[in-house]
């Protein structure tokens, strides 16, 4: 890809969201990495050291975070073509309550892991439709799957169920050349997956920049792992 396409990764400071700005990078996207904090993204640029990205901060979460950002990016590059929602994070909260998790606990969830992609699809999706183009990749989880579900990880489940949903939700409203599909990267070495991970950071960001960079006749409205279809 070599027509300057710009991308906007969240919750891009390490892990997978950092390995995919890399990736997306490599085959020539400019990409805008994201991350709550000044000093996570100063790290994270300087680990990378590419031309090719450039930081802002963002916290998904907050509506003015988000209504803020959008303001700049179109200010700085009067488009986005690409949407990577990666911020989200595990809850373990039910290990202190035998009854599980309050509903408090998976409502804060919700609101990270599905919510968050929500409020930057609402931005992005007007101006891809503007622009005739937009890839939109939500990063979920298997554990969100119904076909998959079980009883612990519940907030986390819960969540990653509301994004699946949410990316069939999108995929409805967008028209023209614009693809939205959920990405599970698998069982992945990060601090969230820990060191027992059966998964590179390289490969589960690989996936991600598989539906990131889809073409025109690509799948649309899916749930993938390495390019292949999952149960929802």
């Amino acid at each position: 890809m070599t027509d300057n396409r710009i991308a906007v990764v969240t919750g891009a400071a390490q892990g997978i969201g950092l390995e995919t700005c890399r990736q997306l990078a490599h085959v020539g996207v400019h990409v805008v990495l994201t991350a709550r904090r000044q000093e996570q993204i100063a790290g994270a640029l300087a680990t990378l050291n590419h031309p090719n990205i450039e930081g802002h901060m963002l916290d998904p979460s907050d509506d003015a975070s988000v209504a803020a950002f959008f303001h700049w990016l179109d200010d700085t590059h009067g488009r986005l073509d690409i949407l990577v929602n990666n911020a989200g994070r595990l809850y373990n909260a039910e290990r202190d309550r035998p009854d599980g998790p309050s509903a408090d606990i998976i409502l804060e969830a919700i609101d990270n892991n599905a919510m968050s992609a929500w409020r930057m699809i609402q931005r992005a999706l007007p101006i891809m439709s503007a622009n005739g183009y937009g890839r939109i990749v939500n990063v979920s989880s298997g554990m969100g799957a119904l076909t998959d579900m079980g009883g612990g990880s519940i907030p986390y489940r819960v969540s990653k169920t509301a994004l699946n949903a949410i990316t069939r939700v999108a995929f409805n409203r967008a028209n023209g050349d614009i693809k939205v599909n959920a990405v599970c990267p698998g069982w992945v070495r990060t601090e969230l997956g820990g060191h027992s991970a059966t998964r590179s950071v390289e490969q589960g960001a690989e996936g991600i920049v598989w539906a990131a960079t889809l073409p025109a006749d690509g799948p649309s409205g899916g749930f993938f792992r390495d390019g292949k279809s999952l149960a929802w």
